[in-house]
């Protein structure tokens, strides 16, 4: 997991290209404007899935992780805190390969919370949790860069 705001250019100019094109995209077009779901940049190597929900306690929310994809999460409005554990930590369901989604349960080893311009990278090994309230209920809209592996 990598936790940053795209704002800080310097930091992670380490970053692969194709992740530092996510960073870019988000500055150079308003998501704030773009409709909910499914927005190809570069075919099924690069996308973006626009999401929009409300903040909820964490015991309404469910684990996932990725195997194809880097998840790159990237806040546009409100404000969110994101669970997150490793995956070896946690009891694994079964893996959706259609959907590249991984389900599981357990319990978070840490969180971080995402306002507008921050970044959270997952890689497969991540288990993440999202749409967590922070300090209070939030409506949000994020992008969620799918990354081709």
């Amino acid at each position: 997991m990598i936790f940053g705001n795209i704002n800080q250019e310097k930091t992670y100019e380490f970053l692969p290209e194709n992740v530092k094109a996510c960073f870019k995209y988000v500055k150079e077009h308003d998501l704030l404007n773009y409709e909910k779901g499914t927005h190809k940049i570069n075919g099924d190597n690069l996308y973006v899935n626009v999401a929009e929900y409300t903040t909820v306690k964490r015991e309404e929310r469910f684990w996932e992780a990725h195997k194809a994809y880097l998840d790159i999460h990237i806040l546009v409005k409100g404000e969110e805190t994101i669970d997150i554990n490793f995956i070896e930590n946690m009891k694994l369901g079964e893996y959706k390969e259609a959907d590249d989604f991984l389900s599981m349960e357990g319990d978070m080893q840490a969180s971080v919370t995402l306002k507008p311009g921050d970044f959270l990278i997952c890689y497969p090994e991540d288990a993440h949790r999202t749409g967590v309230i922070a300090t209070k209920v939030s409506d949000l809209k994020k992008g969620i860069f799918k990354v081709k592996i």
